[in-house]
């Protein structure tokens, strides 16, 4: 089925990620036209840019915690493309190392929450005031299952994402229906999340080389297997549609193999050569 995404412009946030590229690639194998965000891996933007020509893509490195850096990247989008149809909003952070809320640093704290949570704040109201211009519009968040079940040793994210995936999504659902509002030939804005679990992205390469780790992890899933990019890009691509996801807005879906916030399998029931 088409998911009517040809010459869409699609503004990902966090694109030269493993998730972000993943969502980059998905989006253009549908003739979208991209923004691709990045913080400071200019290389990496570029790169992604090549690969991806022929589809018109336009990448831009800003500080996503900065009110003005949020403003100029719009501001480029716009004169670019002439307006924005989807935000992908995926840029953020996950410290690896485990650090117990007694221990955690104001610093790490504040850091990962103005990454993961005010500038997801900060992109979605500058796309909602283009939204209240272009009269469309719609918003996928890209969350994690920290947010969830939560996360320990990483309460600062765990935080930042429940946040995006509750608080954030469903209040902005609301909002945006103001500013895009139903039609005859329109759905009206939408706001949607989807919540990653464990995937294989260069970011968890190495944690995922610990099979002790892997079994415990996948112990928790219905399906014990690590998702792939591929996986949540679907799942984007389909929330992003008005075709396919019409009539779906203020949802969260957690894209982790039926995973629960208990052992679903004993560990030693996972056969790591399959996941």
């Amino acid at each position: 089925m088409n998911p009517g995404l040809s010459n869409q412009v699609v503004l990902i946030t966090g694109a030269s990620g493993g998730i972000g590229s993943g969502l980059a690639r998905a989006f253009a194998a549908e003739g979208a036209k991209l923004v691709l965000h990045g913080h400071t891996n200019r290389r990496a933007l570029q790169r992604l840019q090549r690969e991806l020509a022929p589809t018109p893509a336009l990448a831009v490195c800003a500080d996503l915690r900065a009110e003005a850096a949020v403003r100029a990247l719009f501001a480029r989008a716009r004169r670019r493309f002439g307006r924005v149809d989807i935000l992908v909003a995926n840029a953020g952070i996950w410290v690896a190392r485990e650090v117990p809320l007694h221990r955690m640093t104001l610093a790490q704290w504040r850091r990962t929450l103005e990454t993961d949570l005010t500038s997801a704040f900060l992109c979605c109201r500058e796309f909602f005031r283009l939204v209240q211009r272009q009269r469309r519009g719609n918003v996928v968040l890209i969350s994690s299952t920290a947010g969830v079940f939560g996360e320990a040793g990483h309460a600062d994210y765990a935080a930042a994402k429940s946040a995006l995936a509750c608080g954030l999504t469903r209040t902005l659902k609301n909002e945006i229906v103001r500013l895009a509002p139903h039609t005859a030939d329109y759905c009206g804005g939408r706001v949607n999340c989807v919540c990653p679990g464990w995937t294989v992205t260069p970011m968890t390469a190495r944690q995922l080389r610990d099979e002790t780790r892997v079994r415990r992890v996948t112990a928790t899933m219905a399906l014990p297997q690590i998702a792939r990019v591929e996986d949540i890009a679907n799942a984007v691509v389909f929330l992003a549609s008005d075709v396919l996801a019409r009539h779906l807005t203020g949802q969260t879906v957690v894209v982790a193999g039926g995973m629960e916030g208990r052992w679903l399998w004993q560990p030693d029931e996972v056969d790591v050569r399959h996941v």
